[in-house]
């Protein structure tokens, strides 16, 4: 199919990001009405959403899946000059691209009557009725004329700007010609058609009719929002930044666009352009409505009529006047609860914005004042933090450092910790403007750095947190207040160590001194737990005693949830010190313990615990079901950046093992939005850096940068050391470099950890065994031998990996199928795939072995999408002379897994991402997101492109 010169034009004018996000449904909309033209059923579809909403984007999308199918494509946009305007504008566009392409002869002889539309094929006729009716079913006969063979897509932009002409000849397509094998699609704004608009009355008129549907595309939900950040991005955006911009943008894609574009989309700032486009409306409105409106905006995106009476200070009758006023100019929309709400929130923020900084304080002041009197005015629980913004914004310093008191309390109690830190930070800002602050809040200037630091921690702003810790620890007398000293240096050493700093173990040793010298209680105790915690990383003994402290001081007191924290601690400790099936049976009581206490936070550290101990005992499934269960418990109790974290990316491990690696890169996804901070952001980007450069991805080596920075730090880990100079000798080998992957083969296998962390361990030195046989040097097999004999090999994958080791350094058929046997028994699906590469290569000799061997390599790398493990698998069939019986390699392109291959056909039969996903039993987004995959991989630009590929290819006959 061949696109007219301005439909080109049209289609790429607004264009930012390559892939339409969160429209599945809406494109299935299209495709069915245009199903129902090519069975001689005329169909109308009236698409209607807010300015910027992507009504343009999803025709153009829709219009991008008809490449290569055999459909006419017809547009013409009405202009921005309403009655005024010329008539016929958008048939005259369409009209006159059809003849720049086709020629006259397309009219068949009724020059004459299209001079009306288009003054250069001559004099048009005389005006009159029965013309202008002519005019009409010539209109009518040109379209039935080019959709004889073929369905005709006429698209006609903007309605909301049609001139009278425009909608006659449109109702008369619609309702008398009705043309066969002709889709119209009509595009206007909801936000323009104002009480009286002539659009609104036609639209009307068209609703019944047969064969038009009307169809109003929503804003994006927050996921789409997220989605469409990366796409413009072409980074995983953080979750603050999804947060911002989803609040502020509310799923308008224009207005996401207009941030990205900005540079920092998390900025505070509205783009200078968007600010302009956002208040060019207010400013059509009368100034008295312009006044309320201001007032208004000071009272938030939603507000009630009687605050806002209350405060404007106007006549019920002169604020219902100029309230319908704005809301006719569609600023402002009733809510379900009887009040008002901005339509949009970037208009209440432009127009706050854009305040005289008296009127400003003196609205804000007002505000605080009514609701003070009136705490029914806004919703309930609302009260504290309302009147904290209000006495700020107005720059009442004593009542507002007050109210930030109250709201901080309030929002603690709802685990809402980074509001709680943004208000503790806002009471540290106006201590030393308010004399009376001790006073005034019952408390010292001790008391709330301490507070803010603790809270700065559960909101997982870690470095703001270590400034604070360092102001109290300088304020406080640990001598005399050992068990707040203690807390301070416990939550110290975390940060230290979460941001490479040191390993803690000065302020942990100082920590347990000061607790020596604290009164006993349940306090105490929980402060043991969580030091044996901290401690298990920096000296297991020591952390042990530590622990079995703790639960014998729990013994003497009636706290269960101290108990509780005290045998989860003692549990996790064992988890590193005892048989993992002891240590998992400890671990497990103390969380069915915590589970049925209510204790959240106790639970979840136990089930990080329980999913890692599973997932080293080969118990897969079990390992993600535990860290599944602890994620929505992070999250209703706000630790969702730091533990919840960890058990997304423990769900996330568990399901790569089990080959469900389209769920793992899912949960990754969610972490990496969480943004967690320092060191805690290292689980989901080595484990998304290792996916990516299995499957072969781009954007594999931004993510290893990003892990492998941590080796230069002061202080990390053994384990984290290990996994992280895996994945750089992973990366060295995608892209080549033996010499380079060599030489951090060398030093790793050096690494004094090596003989300490089997769990990470085996995997190094199974890839590094594979650099000393690729690169031929007999120095570094030695040394991989010698570490592997001092490495202690107790679980499932252990055993996979060592028997791997000894299979690479000594190669032969028995010590590959042993390798092989080791990994059916573990289950880990990759891994099992390299091995019997491996085993495959062995087999050279036995080249009927070596097929069925592929075969069974072929098939599990489809079912993963890995694509070098199938690429290799294939290279080593031709150089054998087999084929693997199950691949389908592309030369120079990606192999399609099994099931994109499933996709692909629904594809080229012209299915939607909905229909696809109804077929085969998975989500239009995951749907969407094969589709994304099959098009890169196929080095294609659009669905179409790759439905001609896969016929080509011959990928649909199997």
């Amino acid at each position: 199919m061949s696109y007219p010169d301005g439909m080109l034009d049209l289609m790429t004018a607004h264009v930012h990001s390559e892939v339409l996000v969160g429209r599945e449904a809406d494109l299935a909309q299209l495709r069915d009405a245009l199903k129902r033209a090519r069975s001689a059923e005329p169909s109308t579809v009236l698409v209607g959403g807010e300015a910027g909403v992507g009504k343009t984007r999803l025709v153009e999308e829709f219009c991008r899946t008809l490449a290569g199918e055999p459909v006419r494509v017809l547009c013409g946009q009405c202009l921005e000059l309403g009655e005024e305007g010329l008539p016929f504008a958008p048939f005259a566009a369409a009209v006159r691209e059809l003849v720049r392409a086709e020629g006259t002869a397309v009219l068949d002889g009724r020059e004459r009557e299209f001079a009306r539309l288009l003054p250069e094929l001559g004099p048009p006729p005389e005006p009159g009725d029965a013309r202008r009716g002519l005019l009409f079913e010539s209109v009518g006969a040109l379209l039935e004329r080019i959709g004889s063979d073929r369905p005709v897509v006429l698209i006609i932009e903007d309605l909301h700007w049609a001139d009278r002409a425009t909608r006659d000849l449109i109702g008369f397509l619609v309702r008398s010609a009705r043309v066969p094998q002709l889709l119209l699609i009509g595009t206007y704004r909801t936000d323009e058609l104002q009480r009286g608009h002539p659009l609104r009355a036609f639209l009307a008129e068209l609703d019944r009719v047969r064969g038009v549907q009307r169809h109003e595309v929503d804003r994006l939900d927050r996921d789409g929002t997220a989605e469409l950040l990366t796409q413009l991005l072409g980074v995983e955006p953080t979750d603050r930044t999804v947060d911002s911009v989803n609040e502020r943008a509310q799923g308008n894609p224009f207005f996401i666009e207009q941030f990205a574009s900005a540079g920092d989309p998390g900025c505070s700032d509205i783009p200078t352009s968007l600010r302009d486009l956002l208040l060019s409306r207010v400013d059509q409105l009368s100034e008295p409505a312009q006044q309320v409106l201001r007032v208004a905006a000071v009272g938030g995106t939603q507000f009630g009529h009687e605050l806002l009476a209350r405060v404007a200070g106007l006549g019920e009758a002169a604020l219902e006047s100029e309230l319908r006023a704005i809301v006719a100019a569609q600023l402002i929309v009733f809510d379900p609860d009887g009040g008002y709400e901005f339509r949009h929130a970037l208009v209440r923020e432009a127009v706050h914005d854009d305040l005289l900084p008296g009127e400003h304080a003196r609205l804000h002041g007002r505000y605080a004042e009514a609701i003070e009197a009136e705490p029914h005015l806004v919703p309930t629980g609302r009260v504290p933090t309302e009147l904290a913004h209000h006495w700020h914004a107005a720059r009442d310093h004593p009542r507002a450092l007050v109210a930030a008191k109250r709201a901080a309390d309030a929002a603690g109690g709802s685990f809402a910790f980074g509001e709680q830190a943004r208000l503790l930070d806002r009471m540290l800002e106006l201590w030393a403007d308010v004399p009376e602050a001790e006073s005034l809040l019952e408390m010292n200037h001790l008391d709330l750095l301490e507070e803010a630091a603790l809270v700065a921690i559960d909101a997982g702003d870690h470095k703001r947190a270590l400034s604070l810790t360092r102001a109290a620890l300088c304020d406080l007398d640990g001598e005399a207040s050992p068990m707040r000293a203690a807390r301070l240096l416990l939550r110290r050493a975390k940060l230290l160590r979460n941001e490479g700093k040191s390993d803690g173990r000065a302020e942990c040793v100082e920590a347990h001194r000061l607790l020596g010298l604290a009164p006993h209680g349940a306090d105490r105790v929980r402060l043991l737990a969580d030091l044996a915690h901290v401690y298990s990383s920096v000296d297991g003994e020591q952390a042990s005693l530590i622990a079995q402290e703790a639960v014998a001081a729990a013994s003497a007191e009636a706290d269960l949830a101290a108990t509780v924290a005290a045998e989860v601690a003692h549990g996790e400790v064992c988890a590193g010190r005892l048989p993992p099936e002891e240590a998992l049976l400890t671990i497990m009581a103390a969380a069915e313990r915590a589970r049925a206490a209510g204790d959240w936070s106790s639970l979840m550290h136990a089930l990080v615990a329980i999913s890692d101990t599973l997932y080293a005992l080969g118990r897969y499934e079990e390992s993600a079901a535990a860290a599944a269960e602890g994620v929505p418990h992070a999250d209703r109790v706000g630790v969702s950046r730091t533990t919840g974290v960890f058990l997304r990316a423990n769900h996330a491990e568990a399901l790569i093992a089990l080959g469900r690696w389209d769920e793992a890169d899912t949960r990754l996804a969610e972490a990496a939005r969480h943004d967690p901070p320092g060191r805690l952001a290292l689980p989901w980007v080595r484990q998304r850096a290792w996916l990516r450069l299995a499957r072969g991805q781009d954007g594999a080596e931004p993510l290893v940068r990003q892990a492998t920075a941590w080796l230069s730090k002061t202080f990390l880990q053994a384990e984290n050391r290990l996994y992280l100079l895996d994945l750089r000798i992973l990366q060295a080998l995608r892209s080549g470099d033996l010499r380079e992957a060599a030489e951090v083969a060398r030093a790793a296998v050096a690494e004094p950890g090596v003989v300490e962390q089997p769990r990470y361990s085996w995997p190094l030195l199974a890839t590094v065994a594979r650099v000393a046989v690729d690169v031929g040097d007999p120095a570094l097999a030695t040394a991989v031998a010698e570490a592997a004999a001092r490495v202690p090999c107790r679980h499932p994958a252990e055993r996979g990996f060592a028997a791997q080791v000894r299979a690479e350094l000594s190669g032969g058929v028995e010590l590959w199928h042993h390798a092989v046997e080791a990994w059916r028994a573990d289950g880990h699906r990759y891994e099992l795939a390299v091995a019997l590469l491996g085993l495959a290569e062995a087999q050279a000799a036995d080249r009927g072995a070596a097929a069925e061997t592929l075969d069974e390599v072929s098939a599990v790398a489809e079912e993963l999408g890995a694509g070098p493990l199938l690429a290799a698998a294939d290279a080593l069939g031709r150089r054998l002379g087999v084929r693997a019986s199950v691949a389908v390699v592309v030369p120079g392109v990606e192999a399609l897994t099994a099931r994109e291959r499933e996709v692909l056909r629904l594809v080229a039969e012209g299915l939607s991402n909905s229909r696809i996903a109804a077929s085969l039993y998975i989500s239009p987004k995951t749907a969407s997101v094969h589709v994304s995959r099959i098009i890169a991989k196929l080095q294609v630009t659009n669905r179409g492109e790759a439905a001609a590929a896969a016929h080509r290819l011959g990928m649909l006959t199997d």
